[in-house]
């Protein structure tokens, strides 16, 4: 006969019963209150000195190191003032109205270099004051002494904690005040409203300073990634727009040594064969170039973006630009010193763009004042200067915000030709861009031969 066992299984790590939605609200609560005021409660966390950014800390060294120790004065003086307060009010004498004092001037101190411990030893000085002082009436639970202490405690402890530790201080002191009334010993009266209101407009307000500290730093932070963005975006819309315009000029180039290439047999009667492969090499190695090249500067360009018609503009095209923007109100002229000379067309079409940013940025942030454009080819290279004074009536002009990033789009395609660049104010009160762009000798006769 084959007698049948049968076992409920368990499962692993024991049967555990759902928890109610209460259970689990009461248990996040004792483990935040476990966390904010038990545990580390009494690590060492001495009070930091403040910064002193006052003019007179500014002129003064001795200035500065006094008002760094503002807050710790402060908190003594609240203390010496609780401990005479204690000392006054107590109806015992001699030793134990010192230790009343005394018990009263300890927890303030105490929150210099240990805050949250500073609270408990608060509770405890006032049990004892209150037994030993023998408080009555209005006195119970908190002495005068004690009630001024605690409320500083509080107001520290809120101070260099956060919000959630206010909270639970006040928690505490609402259930330690409802504790020492029900057990008031004949004491009909007590000051147990009297703290938790004050206790609670205190603590109110310290928490609405942390939130508006704390929001004041995640918008100034806000701010600077912003910029930092707005900043970076803007130079990669820089770069993006040279890179179309090379890539216009460089393509350009490209078609025509290549199409020149094609066509050169043709010019030479009877050529030598050699001489028809290196064309057709040349050729080739062109239409290859110019295939890579549009392969990846092409990626640069937006999805509507038509390449221009017209050829890039250049040095021989500015007599146009202080036209239009004579026609916009600004008083313009040129100088051109040097030998004039063909440079290459990346040069050329920066040079252009350099100056058309700085006469915008006139005309933006300087209405009505006067510019000048200076052009000096040397052996080295190509020279620029644009300066412009100052407004005629800049009480009376309103200048145009603009965008603020023109001077990075000059300053980038300067570093492109390796060149260099400076750009302030002018001691007229005017502002002055001076820009030097390098041509080695040898391309410039290459381009103009």
């Amino acid at each position: 006969m084959t007698q049948t066992t049968h076992t409920q299984a368990t499962p692993a790590g024991g049967a555990e019963r759902p928890r109610s939605p209460e259970f689990r609200l009461a248990a996040d609560a004792l483990r935040g209150l476990r966390q904010e005021l038990f545990h580390d409660a009494f690590a060492y966390r001495p009070l930091p000195r403040a910064k002193a950014d006052g003019r007179l800390a500014r002129r003064s060294e001795r200035v500065r190191e006094g008002a760094s120790w503002t807050p710790h004065v402060t908190v003594a003086g609240l203390g010496l003032l609780a401990m005479l307060i204690g000392v006054s009010t107590t109806s015992r004498s001699g030793p134990l109205a010192l230790l009343c004092g005394v018990l009263a001037l300890g927890p303030v101190l105490l929150t210099l270099v240990r805050p949250v411990g500073a609270f408990w030893v608060s509770l405890a000085a006032t049990t004892i004051t209150s037994v030993v002082g023998g408080a009555t009436g209005f006195d119970w639970p908190w002495a005068p002494g004690s009630f001024l202490s605690h409320l500083t405690v509080l107001t520290v402890v809120a101070l260099r904690t956060h919000p959630r530790v206010a909270a639970w201080m006040w928690v505490v002191t609402a259930a330690y005040g409802f504790v020492s009334e029900s057990l008031g010993f004949g004491h009909l009266d007590t000051d147990v409203a009297q703290m938790l209101l004050l206790s609670a407009l205190i603590l109110l307000a310290v928490t609405v300073r942390h939130v508006r500290t704390q929001a004041r730093r995640e918008v100034t932070a806000q701010q600077t990634v912003t910029e930092v963005e707005r900043s970076r975006r803007t130079l990669l819309e820089e770069r993006t727009t040279i890179a179309r315009e090379l890539h216009d000029v460089v393509a350009h180039h490209m078609s025509v040594v290549a199409i020149q290439a094609e066509a050169a047999p043709y010019r030479v009667e009877n050529p030598p064969p050699e001489l028809e492969k290196a064309f057709a090499t040349i050729r080739e190695n062109a239409v290859a170039a110019l295939t890579e090249l549009r392969r990846v500067l092409g990626v640069v360009r937006a999805e509507d973006y038509e390449a221009p018609d017209a050829p890039q503009p250049t040095l021989a095209d500015l007599d146009g630009l202080l036209a239009n923007v004579r026609e916009a109100g600004l008083e313009a002229e040129k100088a051109v010193t040097g030998a004039v000379r063909e440079l290459p067309q990346g040069v050329e079409l920066s040079a252009y763009r350099i100056v058309q940013e700085a006469l915008s940025n006139t005309l933006r942030h300087a209405p009505g004042a006067r510019a000048r454009v200076e052009i000096g080819y040397v052996l080295g290279g190509l020279g620029l200067r644009v300066v412009n004074g100052p407004p005629p009536a800049p009480a009376l002009i309103k200048p145009s915000p603009g965008a603020g990033h023109g001077i990075t789009g000059m300053r980038e395609r300067v570093t492109m030709l390796n060149g260099e660049m400076t750009a302030g104010p002018a001691p007229d009160g005017g502002y002055e861009v001076t820009v030097f762009l390098p041509v080695p000798a040898h391309t410039a006769v290459e381009d103009a031969a």
